[in-house]
């Protein structure tokens, strides 16, 4: 099952998402998953369906209202308006809270690029959160303390990643390591976005790495289904 629902913020307001569930979803742990900076793309529609597959409730916050990005100056210009804040603190913890009043006594938080960054965010500011994971993408370092993260957390990161440069994320495993946050980061001989599929030509794409790619979410399946089961 599959379809555009609207659920509440925590400040009241109403959110549109994409839900993708199995047909007996029950019980299941639920998963918010958040997008790349083109948006609620039918690849992120897609990624949603193959985790609801492995046994989850999975809500994509349509943090662009409906705004899909066709090439990389829109999808930066869309990203650039967005305000993380108010996407991490109602949008996403309005769709963990959806997903918990709704039959998930767990729910974890997944996102990609952008979405990755706001993952971290989740992490520190989403206390109804129960575990993350991050690809590519983690905040600039005013947005708070990694080392506040309380629920285990995982990352994936490419050494060649020209957005999010791979000595940031070593700066940010330091700090876990240092306040002993349950982690588990991998580094892959890969350049960004190395799990999107979708054809080359847009910034950020085109560096699909199949072998790679499918490790690192055979890796995030199990770990969410560890956590939350």
């Amino acid at each position: 099952m599959a379809e555009m629902i609207e659920y509440a913020r925590p400040d009241g307001a109403h959110a549109p998402g994409y839900y993708s569930a199995p047909a007996h979803a029950d019980g299941l742990p639920g998963v918010v998953l958040l997008e790349e900076w083109w948006g609620v793309t039918d690849h992120i529609k897609h990624t949603a369906d193959t985790l609801a597959a492995a046994g989850f409730r999975v809500l994509v916050p349509d943090l662009y209202r409906g705004r899909v990005a066709a090439v990389g100056d829109e999808a930066n210009h869309l990203m650039q308006g967005l305000d993380f804040g108010d996407a991490a603190n109602q949008d996403t913890r309005g769709a963990v809270q959806y997903l918990k009043a709704t039959g998930s006594k767990k729910v974890g938080v997944i996102g990609f690029c952008m979405g990755g960054a706001l993952t971290f965010l989740a992490a520190m500011y989403v206390p109804e959160a129960d575990a993350a994971v991050a690809f590519y993408g983690v905040p600039p370092p005013e947005a708070g303390d990694p080392g506040s993260i309380k629920i285990p957390l995982q990352g994936h990161w490419a050494t060649h990643d020209e957005f999010f440069p791979i000595s940031r994320i070593d700066d940010i495993e330091a700090r876990l390591k240092e306040a002993h946050v349950p982690h588990d980061f991998y580094r892959y001989d890969a350049k960004h976005a190395f799990h999107n599929p979708n054809e080359p030509g847009n910034a950020g794409l085109g560096n699909y790495n199949k072998e790679l790619g499918d490790l690192a979410w055979h890796r995030s399946v199990d770990f969410l289904t560890s956590h939350l089961s």
